[in-house]
């Protein structure tokens, strides 16, 4: 895998989201609501209903289906500014949960990629595993230092899963972003 194709990915199920599909703070609410993949493969939560979204992308491996979830605040003092979950499927043989030696290049390239894609700096990025399946948690921080975007993504089978809060640099360490992450649950 190179770091041409997670830029793309990235670019793919992200720069096209931010600024689409905003909803109000009072279209909102405060309720958290439960989102359920159309595959019944996961679920989370969410302060309220996710947009969901599909692109195809050509990569060296072939076509990928990139599928993207995400929420859009358009009120200054919320928690988080967007909260999103993306997934992929790769080919047999193209990345597994399994393959313990390419994982560690593989999401650094994620992480570079995605880096670049907001022209941010890297402020932290770490190992971590969801339930027994390998990931990497990191965060970045864009727009002259005043946004900072937060991800955990994991590989489960041949899945690759990501999920992501932005929130202003101030906001960085809130509730939401725990309760957003800590509710993924596979079904």
């Amino acid at each position: 895998m190179n770091k041409a194709l997670f830029f793309l990915l990235f670019a793919a199920a992200v720069l096209p989201v931010v600024g689409q599909s905003t909803l109000s703070g009072s279209e909102l609410g405060e309720k958290w609501t439960t989102y359920t993949a159309p595959d019944l493969a996961f679920e989370l939560q969410a302060p309220g209903l996710l947009t969901e979204k599909t692109d195809t992308v050509s990569t060296p491996v072939g076509a990928l289906v990139y599928r993207t979830a995400f929420l859009q605040h358009e009120r200054p003092d919320a928690d988080n500014l967007f909260y999103m979950v993306s997934y992929c499927d790769y080919p047999e043989g193209g990345i597994h949960a399994d393959s313990t030696d390419i994982l560690p290049e593989f999401f650094q390239a994620t992480i570079e990629s995605a880096t670049l894609a907001v022209q941010g700096e890297l402020i932290y990025s770490d190992p971590l595993n969801m339930d027994r399946y390998p990931g990497w948690q990191w965060r970045i921080d864009y727009l002259q230092g005043q946004v900072a975007i937060k991800t955990r993504a994991f590989v489960i089978g041949n899945r690759y899963y990501a999920l992501q809060t932005i929130m202003y640099k101030n906001k960085s360490l809130n509730r939401s972003t725990q309760r957003f992450f800590q509710s993924f649950r596979l079904l």
